[in-house]
């Protein structure tokens, strides 16, 4: 099984540390991109806030692996 890792503002994404989520924090759209790009090998699922949602666009979002949610 692969790891979780979550992309978003540190309001939304800071308290799944907890979880033993891998958190990237993305304030910024260029920050989202980026730290998808840099997604960890074997990443099985991406947590994603709803702004870098809008920055990663439906492209990258639209994937079967990593799978990939939408933070609500």
């Amino acid at each position: 099984m692969g790891g979780v890792v979550a992309i978003g503002a540190r309001t939304e994404v800071a308290g799944l540390v907890m979880a033993g989520v891998t958190v990237l924090v993305a304030e910024r759209p260029e920050d989202a991109v980026a730290a998808w790009e840099a997604l960890p090998g074997g990443t099985a699922l991406v947590l994603v806030g709803r702004a870098a949602a809008r920055a990663l666009g439906a492209a990258r979002l639209d994937t079967t692996e990593p799978l990939t949610v939408v933070l609500p």
